[in-house]
């Protein structure tokens, strides 16, 4: 299948990097159809609506930059998606990350994480129930204190 991306053009995707979010995600609730697809520079993804070509967003998998990260979801909130907890073998985590122009600053948003079902391609954005994970986390800096921990 041909698609018609914001970071690559016309690309041809295959039908298992289809995700369906029955509920968009935060802001885009009328966008269901995404593609996930990697990225140029690892470790990052671009999750691009298929119904609206200037649509993208950047992922990245927030184990990478803090190891300790529990999404927090509600009780339940998982069922939706068929998965009983968010690091089931069957599940893809990630954060929407911003980069702004000086990209040292980029943030990755650990309040609101994006759970895909790998097996049935289905994916939601949840609202995590901790305080302490926020809309914006400096990428940089925790990694740069997850390397100084780990020594």
């Amino acid at each position: 299948m041909e698609i018609k991306t914001k970071a690559y053009g016309a690309i041809d995707i295959n039908d298992k990097q289809i995700i369906q979010f029955p509920n968009g995600l935060f802001g885009f609730e009328s966008l269901r159809e995404f593609a996930l697809l990697d990225a140029e520079q690892q470790p990052f993804f671009w999750l691009q609506s298929i119904e609206v070509e200037q649509i993208a967003f950047i992922l990245i998998n927030p184990m990478i930059f803090r190891s300790d990260y529990n999404p927090s979801i509600a009780e339940g909130e998982l069922d939706v998606i068929d998965l009983k907890d968010y690091d089931d073998e069957n599940s893809l985590l990630f954060s929407i990350v911003t980069i702004p122009a000086d990209q040292s600053r980029m943030t990755a948003n650990l309040q609101g994480p994006v759970i895909i079902n790998k097996e049935t391609k289905i994916g939601r954005q949840f609202i995590s129930t901790s305080s302490e994970w926020k809309v914006r986390h400096n990428i940089i800096e925790e990694l740069a204190s997850e390397r100084n921990n780990s020594c």
